[in-house]
């Protein structure tokens, strides 16, 4: 009769952990990006995302290459209007990267202090929405998401004037050449093919950016379904703590079993005004109910990477991470 040591076990365990290690790193190695936005791969293959926030220059970028997340978030809504730092940010990326799917950079969707309050706002500030894109970003999240005509004048901040398709309601894109040559870099491609990309999808089904909506005040609230059905939109969120401002109800939210009857009922009209024009929703999952989250029809959590594993294994995703 054989006997099975204490030494034996013990390379039995690190045998199961190198074929776990070396099974995931061949994953890891194997798996080809279809996309260069890791967000919009995930979303399109009907898979949530998650994020996590970011700011600084290049040293931060570099740590955040290996980020759990699969996009970072980069507030410059009250932080620093500083794109110089973005740029670094976004270089420090991609000489950290690339990421354990593959991608070049995780995707950077930067929060901004334009705000979608009128068309006049935005079309006198839409170059801060360039310079952010133009430092390599992957996408813009507007806050403040008030007025139809501010949103449709914001997409097209984000499009060259010979986009396709082709939206009469939205007018010509406000891109210009010479735009294209720090963003083709951070991409890894030339600019030419960057000039394709560099389009809100899933406006175009080939573009690269995503931009989303904060519907975040009573204002806001009040055109939900409107804002939501601008075309080159691809998310939502209800940004719970200027809503619970706006609405008198500054500790009116948390948990959400827990919300204030008013914000419940402002969380489900934008929810709803996402899923009637096919936008992805965005609220904070955690540990505890991401999978209830989830089936709800959450596609962007803000929560933490033990949420992120979670909702990952939930919807059995194959994209490593």
């Amino acid at each position: 009769m054989k006997t099975f040591t204490f030494a034996a076990a013990i390379a039995a365990v690190g045998l199961a952990a190198y074929v776990l290690s070396t099974g995931a790193q061949a994953q890891s190695s194997t798996y080809k990006p279809k996309r260069i936005n890791k967000a919009i791969e995930l979303l399109q293959s009907g898979q949530p995302i998650y994020y996590t926030g970011g700011h600084g220059g290049y040293e931060e970028g570099k740590k955040l290459a290996q980020t759990w997340a699969d996009y970072i978030n980069y507030e410059m809504e009250h932080g620093s209007l500083d794109f110089t730092a973005l740029r670094e940010f976004m270089r420090g990326l991609v000489d950290g990267g690339p990421t354990k799917s593959g991608h070049r950079t995780p995707a950077v969707i930067v929060t901004l202090p334009v705000l979608g309050i009128s068309r006049e706002h935005m079309h006198a500030n839409f170059w801060v929405v360039q310079q952010a894109l133009l430092s390599g970003a992957h996408g813009i999240l507007l806050c403040h998401a008030r007025d139809p005509e501010a949103i449709r004048e914001f997409v097209r901040a984000c499009r060259y004037p010979n986009a396709k398709p082709v939206v009469p309601t939205l007018g010509e894109g406000l891109l210009g050449n010479g735009s294209q040559g720090n963003a083709s870099k951070i991409w890894g491609i030339s600019p030419a093919e960057y000039m394709k990309k560099a389009d809100p999808w899933p406006l175009n089904p080939e573009g690269e950016f995503l931009l989303g909506l904060k519907i975040e005040d009573k204002y806001a609230l009040a055109n939900a379904e409107k804002v939501a059905a601008v075309p080159g939109i691809a998310f939502a969120e209800w940004g719970p703590g200027d809503m619970g401002i706006s609405l008198n109800l500054p500790d009116g939210h948390g948990a959400n079993e827990t919300l204030h009857p008013q914000m419940r009922d402002a969380r489900a009209r934008v929810l709803a005004a996402c899923k009637k024009n096919k936008l992805a929703f965005l609220n904070t999952v955690r540990p505890n109910d991401v999978d209830k989250m989830i089936e709800e029809g959450v596609r962007i959590g803000a929560g933490g990477q033990e949420a992120a594993e979670k909702g990952r294994r939930y919807t059995k995703r194959q994209m490593p991470w």
